[in-house]
């Protein structure tokens, strides 16, 4: 008789080779180093408990536990010395926010003659950057690029700059712009003259909070069911961070059609897409506006695929010179 049964989501391993998809330079490409992490972030330790492999972890179903978990992340690997977040707010999931600044560095350098251009006089735009200044953090670290972070949410705007306050390596490295009106990507943001080498965006995923609260449930499922038998938002969010009308893909097409204004000013737009069936349709509609070149770029971390969007208004010789002066000036 054999006793090879179907294993349920949660009876499956995370190798440390799955996480060989995320980039090179990603440095959360091997298993948490947990010991590590309680040490720079002692209030981690109650969270970290044996899992049924006698491996450590936390319950990745649990809010609480991410949260603790983030805290230690930021402070480890990123120079961070205090970091939270408003209750209900999201709590992203680094090793996949590090990866998108990991690719979108490689992007410059292929304007750049592969190298990656570092330092303040680099300005990326974070459309959204949302009350834990994530990506911020992240570029800061890695690359000590400057950032403009647009916001619509002015508690996520009180809690980006308290962050950006509290650590010293980042003041004067972020400037944070309100938005009063969401549907106005660019307008309100980028100001007269301004030029800008990146644009990131993680644009809101559903169309509505009973799609967003069904696919809270579906990953819940996936998690640890029996233990939280009640949909709970383990990551966070809010309304304005997980949906709006249209969804992803309104959301897209509207940066798209408001990008042309500012195709001479901007070296390279990007956002993330988590739906595959959009990338044609987000490829055709940048074909149809002028795009001098679009970008699918995979990103990938376990099981989960996503990619971000890239496309500039700028040809190779303008995109050349845009780096010759711009890039260069870091070497003054």
């Amino acid at each position: 008789m054999s006793n090879n049964k179907p294993k349920s989501h949660a009876d499956k391993r995370e190798h440390p080779a799955e996480k060989t998809r995320l980039h090179p330079r990603n440095r959360h490409r091997e298993r948490y180093d947990f010991d590590a992490l309680k040490v720079s972030y002692p209030p981690l330790s109650p969270f970290v408990t044996k899992n049924i492999y006698g491996d450590d972890s936390i319950e990745f179903a649990n809010p609480k536990a991410v949260r603790a978990l983030n805290k230690a992340l930021m402070m480890h690997y990123y120079g961070i010395k205090s970091w939270d977040i408003p209750e209900g707010y999201l709590c992203p999931p680094i090793p996949g926010r590090a990866d998108y600044i990991h690719h979108a560095a490689d992007l410059l350098s292929q304007s750049n003659y592969g190298k990656i251009p570092k330092g303040e006089h680099i300005t990326v735009l974070d459309t959204g950057v949302g009350a834990s200044c994530v990506y911020p953090v992240i570029g800061v670290s890695e690359y000590g690029w400057s950032f403009i972070g647009s916001e619509i949410d002015t508690t996520a705007v009180t809690s980006a700059q308290a962050i950006i306050d509290q650590n010293p390596h980042m003041t004067g490295k972020v400037t944070l712009r309100f938005n009063p009106d969401a549907g106005d990507i660019f307008t309100r943001i980028i100001e007269p003259d301004e030029c800008i080498d990146l644009t990131i965006c993680n644009p809101p995923f559903h169309a509505s909070a009973t799609e967003a609260q069904s696919g809270t449930i579906r990953k819940l499922k996936n998690l640890n069911p029996s233990k939280f038998p009640s949909p709970v938002l383990n990551f966070g969010g809010t309304p304005t961070e997980l949906w709006c009308d249209g969804g992803e893909e309104r959301f897209v097409k509207d940066m798209i059609t408001q990008s042309k204004a500012y195709g001479d000013r901007v070296l390279w737009f990007t956002t993330l897409i988590s739906r595959q069936s959009l990338v044609r349709r987000a490829q055709a509609a940048l074909r149809d506006i002028g795009a001098k070149d679009i970008k699918i770029i995979p990103m990938g971390q376990g099981n989960k695929t996503s990619r971000i969007l890239a496309w500039t208004y700028l040809s190779p010789g303008q995109q050349r010179e845009w780096a010759a002066k711009r890039f260069a000036e870091g070497k003054k």
